[in-house]
């Protein structure tokens, strides 16, 4: 909480009253205004924390705007390699940004608490682009993006601009996280804009257990790691939760396969087999199917598909390069009324040769009103 207290001189006049004076002191009247620290955008569109001006040179940061019936100042927090921070919305930024970074080493930036009561951060990648994986086997061997501490987090790299993940800190007064980009090999132009939000334990933006990635809203889009629908390779070595907050009122979801403008055959599911070619290729289901990379919708079945006696059974497990919870080279819409609404996504370190230019994949979200199941 900021206060700033302006100084006013009163103004009084001496009236008499008959015969007597009343001396009546000239005092100061202290008004004091109080804001909350509380979010802000600045002049530049980006994320800050309304302050003083003192206080926001005080804090290290960068005026940018006013706010508060402009009082205060729209503090921006920036840091970069090497640097460490313990203020809410800091943007990690790499070396010489916006422009380009072409260094091969280690970028790393320690986050400590704002406050006790923080449980989690969201990282949104406003701009991440790092070189992607080796095409055989899909792995990170030249640049990563690490997280150290709090729950395991897989590496990262390619392209994931528009992506983000939630970091679990604990509850200890002295947690710390490390953000560490490792860049080596070839040149390539790299730049990153990541957006660090302290979340308290008692927030309602607080994403469930266990979820790397937490939607909100009846609707939305998931994409995997470094997919694009052109040039985009699935990611090895990853295992996470994407979760969905159920809304109330809300009991089932559907998901469908996002548009695919770039290719004759959409590439926006391709987890395991050869869909390198524009020829039709089949969904796989099941344990005994999907062995390497997978996909977990819990209880998945096709819209439509009224599940029964003599009815295809609901499946868990959908891989391969169409998007159907039944073996089919057609895309289809899928339905699940498990809650909490949530897609466990696995990769292993082997591509080559079974597996042939897999994108990873891009869903959309829907989630389906208690009173209908199928619409």
């Amino acid at each position: 909480m900021t206060y700033l207290i302006l100084n006013f001189l009163l103004q009084t006049l001496l009236t008499p009253q008959l015969t007597l004076f009343f001396c009546i002191p000239v005092l100061p009247l202290l008004t004091v205004i109080q804001f909350g620290n509380d979010g802000c955008v600045s002049s530049t569109g980006d994320n800050g924390t309304c302050l003083t001006a003192a206080e926001c040179a005080m804090r290290g940061g960068r005026a940018s705007g006013t706010c508060a019936k402009n009082v205060g100042v729209c503090c921006l927090f920036m840091a970069t390699c090497g640097q460490s921070t313990g203020q809410n919305c800091t943007y990690f930024v790499n070396s010489g940004y916006p422009h380009h970074y072409d260094t091969t080493g280690s970028c790393q930036l320690t986050i400590h608490k704002a406050h006790p009561d923080v449980c989690q951060l969201r990282l949104d990648f406003e701009k991440f682009n790092l070189a992607g994986p080796e095409p055989e086997n899909h792995v990170c061997n030249n640049d990563q993006f690490i997280v150290f501490g709090g729950n395991p987090v897989p590496a990262i790299c390619g392209s994931n601009t528009g992506n983000h993940m939630y970091i679990d800190v604990g509850t200890g007064h002295t947690s710390t996280i490390k953000l560490t980009v490792l860049t080596s090999g070839p040149s390539f132009p790299r730049n990153w804009k990541i957006k660090i939000c302290q979340i308290r334990c008692s927030s309602l933006n607080r994403a469930e257990d266990g979820c790397l990635q937490y939607h909100t809203g009846v609707s939305g889009q998931i994409r995997s790691f470094n997919y694009d629908q052109a040039t985009g390779l699935q990611l090895s070595n990853q295992d996470y939760s994407v979760c969905i907050r159920s809304e109330r009122n809300f009991c089932g979801i559907q998901y469908s396969p996002c548009s695919d403008p770039s290719n004759n055959r959409s590439h926006a599911f391709s987890l395991s087999g050869n869909t390198a070619s524009q020829n039709e290729v089949t969904s796989m289901v099941g344990p005994n199917a999907c062995t390497g990379d997978w996909v977990i919708i819990p209880c998945a079945s096709n819209v439509g598909r009224v599940l029964g006696p003599g009815a295809p059974p609901c499946v868990d497990r959908i891989c391969g390069g169409t998007f159907n919870s039944e073996v089919s080279t057609s895309e289809t819409t899928v339905y699940s009324a498990v809650k909490p609404f949530r897609l466990a996504v696995h990769t292993d370190n082997v591509e080559f040769p079974n597996d042939v230019g897999n994108r990873g994949f891009c869903l959309n979200y829907v989630q389906q009103p208690c009173r209908n199941r199928l619409s």
